[in-house]
């Protein structure tokens, strides 16, 4: 058993940060966004222990161990937190049940304690709040926010640019008169009516902290055809409603952003502050994935790699220590300042890094 819980802010409070849809600012005081009172108090608890100070998390996805270019992630954004005095979360992203993999869960929580990134609070489970989410969609949907899709992936793979990055959806459902329930035998997925405006975020990372909604961001999927609750409003509502200050992931996830951001505005609410990493490649160029079955701590452990030797190799792949460093996660911690930190991280990005724009999610 893993001991995981649901660990909700309580306390009401109101929004905070920079602007983030062109011409619009968050609504503070009454409820003007349209939502059930608990929906609005929980986001509204959320946004108010953001003043409490910095509060962070990793959120990864049971679908397989952890590898190298995930392990030093988390590095990063536990380092993150503890320079900064805050707390850092453990979020399992487990909606996907059909693509977890059995005992995935129990041995990224057992990697992360033998490495020394301590979590605060007992890690959540994202499949645990399929309630929240669900009602939250049907608010949406009463307010006019979503509509219904029929369009298939076959449908949307022909229209997809030549590379293969889905374009921007074209809107081919958005004024049709199509029902909410199966047609042909198929439900349709739902789409956030996403407003014409630019779509902007505090980004720590050199990358750009807007998209144009309309022909970068589109209308995206918040809920699929088969059911399952979209990724972009499980993680837009977890971030608000846990109070979440920094989101250090990936620039693999960079173009997600967007969504993510747009759904928080529609909400009435501000978004954390993003850094996005660069992802760890190989000498070709390639990013490591579990896909490639790149290597996690089972084949660093089997040639003899312990902790230390394991944040030492973290570490020194960013140039923060020298090769061959031996040294625990709180000593690195110690020894950095942020501002080395950010500096080692933002550094030229390399040769075969590419723009993210080129792969929308």
């Amino acid at each position: 058993m893993l001991g995981l819980a649901i660990n909700e802010p309580s306390r009401p409070g109101g929004p905070e940060g920079d602007r983030f849809f062109d011409g619009a600012q968050p609504r503070q005081g009454a409820n003007q966004t349209g939502l059930p009172r608990h929906l609005q108090e929980l986001i509204q608890a959320g946004l108010a222990r953001r003043q409490q100070g910095y509060r962070g998390r990793f959120a990864p996805s049971p679908t397989g161990d952890l590898h190298r270019g995930n392990l030093r992630t988390a590095l990063l954004s536990w380092l993150h937190a503890r320079l900064q005095g805050g707390e850092w979360l453990l979020r399992l992203d487990d909606l996907d049940q059909p693509r977890n993999r059995p005992g995935a869960a129990t041995r990224i929580l057992a990697d992360l304690r033998w490495l020394g990134l301590d979590w605060d609070g007992p890690p959540l489970l994202q499949s645990s709040r399929r309630g929240l989410y669900t009602s939250l969609l049907s608010s949406l949907r009463r307010r006019g926010s979503l509509y219904p899709c029929a369009c298939s992936r076959r449908l949307l793979a022909d229209i997809s640019a030549p590379h293969g990055a889905l374009t921007v959806y074209p809107g081919f459902c958005r004024h049709r008169a199509l029902g909410w329930g199966p047609c042909q035998g198929r439900l349709p997925s739902w789409r956030l009516r996403l407003p014409e405006a630019a779509i902007r975020w505090p980004e720590e990372s050199p990358w750009p902290g807007w998209l144009e909604g309309a022909t970068e961001v589109g209308d995206v999927v918040l809920r699929r055809a088969d059911g399952l609750v979209a990724y972009h409003l499980a993680t837009a509502v977890d971030e608000l409603s846990l109070g979440i200050t920094a989101v250090v992931r990936g620039d693999d996830l960079w173009a997600s952003t967007g969504a993510q951001v747009a759904l928080m505005a529609v909400l009435g609410a501000e978004p954390p502050r993003y850094w996005h990493v660069p992802l760890w490649r190989d000498p070709q160029g390639q990013r490591l994935s579990k896909r490639a079955a790149a290597e996690g701590l089972a084949g660093l452990r089997q040639s003899g790699g312990d902790g230390p030797a394991v944040i030492g190799l973290l570490a020194a792949s960013l140039g923060l220590v020298p090769g061959g460093s031996r040294l625990s996660a709180q000593e690195l911690c110690q020894q950095l300042q942020l501002s080395e930190l950010m500096a080692a991280v933002h550094g030229p990005f390399p040769l075969t890094q590419q723009d993210p724009r080129a792969n929308k999610a």
